[in-house]
């Protein structure tokens, strides 16, 4: 009996901060141009609404294809190499709404998964090393894949207008507002030049 409790609850901590996690990606696109949340801002092109149609495909197939139970949404082949990467990007012929929509109801088909499944049932992941999962080592999975992105999601953001995923109110009655992160910026570059001799001068 104490092992369903513990299994359960793992199955709803694990799940409920996947669900969170999906929230802070879809409102890293709020507020900014169809411009703004496409452009390119890392070498390798990362963008934001990129990012979130990345999650939609991974959610997909992790918690579709891998415990048999197919997403209702299109997902390219996972062996397909003529398409590894053209879901972190969005054509100009894709609209914000749409890839917001299909994440969303991508993340309805997983929450279904999720509640219909046991933490120990079996999957298989064909592209995995060891293959053969449960659905507990899916649910890590994707709850560290989309929270490494809304990381860089959050970095992103930050650079194309400032905003950042604090308490508004809580940093103003600490006096961090802008000239604060100005100030702390400029104590950060000063230490680090300061550590590396190459700088001085």
């Amino acid at each position: 009996m104490l092992v369903v409790v513990i299994d359960d609850f793992a199955k709803e901590y694990l799940h409920s901060d996947l669900k969170e996690v999906r929230q802070t990606m879809l409102r890293k696109l709020d507020g900014l141009s169809e411009y703004a949340i496409r452009r390119p801002l890392t070498s390798t092109g990362t963008n934001l609404l990129g990012l979130v149609k990345h999650l939609a495909v991974a959610e997909a197939r992790y918690f579709g294809e891998v415990f048999g139970r197919p997403c209702p949404e299109p997902v390219p082949r996972w062996d397909d190499l003529e398409q590894r990467g053209r879901d972190l990007w969005a054509t100009e012929y894709e609209s914000r709404e749409e890839i917001t929509s299909r994440y969303q109801r991508v993340c309805e088909h997983s929450d279904a998964t999720i509640a219909a499944l046991a933490i120990d049932s079996p999957g298989h992941v064909p592209w995995w090393p060891r293959p053969d999962v449960l659905l507990f080592n899916v649910l890590v999975h994707l709850l560290t894949e989309t929270s490494r992105h809304a990381g860089h999601a959050d970095i992103l953001r930050e650079q194309l207008d400032g905003t950042v995923e604090m308490d508004a109110d809580a940093m103003a009655k600490i006096g961090r507002d802008a000239a604060f992160w100005q100030a702390r910026r400029a104590e950060i570059e000063r230490a680090a030049k300061a550590a590396d001799p190459a700088t001085a001068g």
